[in-house]
């Protein structure tokens, strides 16, 4: 039941991301650019954690790269609010 949640999730992050970059392609929106590349950094975070539960063994541990994938996603979108926001 988990690994379906986890598929949903990184599904879910794709959809967001595609509609995001495709509003922004249309419209020009820069806010758009970094929200759709926030959810491009979240796809990647979803698919380590479906990688690291369900694919890998118990003894190999992707928690860091799905860290660091998860707080560069925040700081693209927290980079666009602060300098593109206005």
């Amino acid at each position: 039941m988990a690994e379906a949640v986890y598929i949903l999730c990184a599904l879910t992050s794709v959809a967001c991301a595609v509609l995001l970059l495709r509003a922004y392609k249309r419209t020009g929106m820069r806010l758009l650019l970094w929200s759709g590349l926030c959810f491009v950094g979240l796809v990647v975070s979803n698919v380590l954690l479906f990688v690291d539960l369900v694919l890998l063994p118990a003894t190999i541990d992707l928690y860091m790269p799905r860290a660091i994938a998860t707080l560069s996603s925040a700081s693209v979108l927290l980079y666009g609010l602060i300098w593109d926001g206005s």
